[in-house]
């Protein structure tokens, strides 16, 4: 039995930032995480990602000499942005730079799988520790895939192994329309992959205002993506190289199969169940100081409040608080921002129309046309910026930006929201002119017509 303060179980983003803070505060930490320290985010997900998306963007751009400024020729090559994934952001996904940043601030890493045993106490192999002030728990979230028949019995790639490709393939079936679905469809088509998104709802992004999924829908049409809604994917099976999506309409042969339907909680043997916690919830319930019993904490994707690493970095500043006894807001989920890097992107924070509605509220909506945006119209950009407003109290409970640049403008309506600035003193801004954000207030004057 070893002894320490505090153990955390996951060294992802937040998992990484507790240990670390704690440590700097002088406590003694110890560290433990399976696979790579800095979790999804650095090495399959947020990082990889924008670089493959950031590369198709500037095809894309070039795409767009010929109608701006003259004429360009476009060859796409994967290989380049891989090799800079490869090089530059992984180390060949080697995490030893993480690892020695980790113990440099002056936790003891432990690599292997933790597991409670008791309240305070984790298991790592033949290890076992004892933590005097308890447990953070930040085991993060795995690629799940639909029981769709004969799918488990395929190579498929999720975003672990599509992020490591080498080279675009010729086609591929993309089964999820979600965020990570949608951003990674856009870019392998416009490396020249023949690309079919397949999404068993009415609308790719369906949790985000309907409106953004439809238009979205738009723009992949215009580019040659087929998107394919209300599916049944009856069976997938791989002969000879190559897919067979089989839906109830058509077969698909396609090289490869990108699965992006959802993620499942790293909870099972997690040994919640000796800490009185339920081993097969889908999350862990917490409260607003991130604590899940006494001496327990748990941050990151497994408390339901949304699958972003800046959800886990904000939870990370709670819990430590929290553990450290110092002052400080405790966690609020009224302005939780979150953006799809497509091309248009998609930002959204708070309450869509339908949820404020569903809540009960007086709900006034205010509308602007990006492409009616002087900057926007310059562009050629296509989008919108839609407000949704408590018309009782007179502040806003929601907003999405669909855009250039869509995610940044999302940030002045990000603490509209939180900070329930009145609208009626967001009029009264002055917008610098002409910037993509004076939509914002062309929106905020369709708000007040219903006045």
């Amino acid at each position: 039995m070893t002894t320490c303060d505090v153990v955390v179980i996951g060294l992802g983003p937040g998992g990484e930032a507790t240990a670390t803070e704690l440590a700097k505060a002088g406590l003694d930490v110890v560290g433990v995480e399976e696979r790579l320290v800095g979790g999804e985010c650095p090495y399959f997900g947020c990082i990889p990602s924008k670089m493959i998306i950031r590369a198709a963007d500037a095809l894309a751009e070039a795409r767009r000499v010929g109608d701006l400024a003259g004429s360009a020729e476009v060859r796409p090559d994967l290989g380049v942005v891989a090799r800079r994934i490869r090089e530059e952001a992984t180390d060949d996904w080697d995490d030893q730079v993480a690892v020695d940043r980790l113990v440099d601030a002056g936790v003891r890493f432990v690599r292997g799988r933790g597991r409670l045993t008791g309240p305070r106490t984790v298991q790592v192999g033949e290890e076992t520790f004892e933590a005097r002030r308890g447990v953070v728990l930040n085991p993060g979230t795995s690629p799940s895939a639909p029981p769709i028949d004969g799918l488990a019995d395929t190579p498929y790639w999720t975003n672990r192994e599509v992020l490591r490709a080498e080279a675009a393939p010729a086609s591929m079936a993309v089964i999820g329309g979600g965020p990570i679905g949608a951003e990674l469809a856009q870019a392998f088509s416009r490396f020249g992959t023949r690309v079919t998104v397949l999404e068993i709802g009415p609308r790719i992004l369906g949790p985000e205002e309907p409106e953004a999924g439809e238009l979205l829908g738009k723009v992949f049409a215009e580019e040659g993506l087929q998107v394919l809604t209300e599916v049944e994917i009856r069976r997938v099976s791989f002969v000879d190289g190559h897919f067979s999506v089989e839906l109830a309409d058509q077969t698909l042969e396609v090289e490869k199969v990108l699965v992006a339907a959802g993620r499942r909680p790293n909870l099972a043997d997690l040994g919640l169940e000796t800490v009185g916690l339920d081993p097969s919830a889908r999350s862990i319930e917490v409260d607003e100081s991130m604590r899940a019993g006494d001496g327990l904490w748990a941050i990151g994707d497994v408390v339901g409040h949304g699958a972003w690493t800046h959800m886990s970095m904000y939870q990370s500043a709670v819990a430590v608080r929290d553990l450290l006894d110092q002052d400080g807001g405790r966690a609020d989920y009224r302005a939780v921002p979150h953006v799809t890097f497509t091309d248009p992107e998609v930002g959204g924070v708070g309450m869509t129309e339908q949820q404020a509605r569903d809540a009960g509220l007086s709900v006034r909506t205010g509308w602007q046309d990006m492409s009616a945006n002087s900057r926007g119209w310059i562009n050629r950009a296509q989008g919108f910026v839609k407000l949704v407003e408590d018309a009782d109290r007179g502040v806003l409970v929601g907003a999405t930006v669909v855009g250039p640049t869509g995610g940044d403008v999302l940030g002045m309506l990000t603490t509209a929201v939180h900070a329930e600035v009145p609208t009626a003193t967001l009029r009264s801004m002055i917008y610098a002119y002409p910037t993509m954000h004076r939509a914002v207030e062309e929106a905020l004057k369709d708000l007040a017509a219903d006045d």
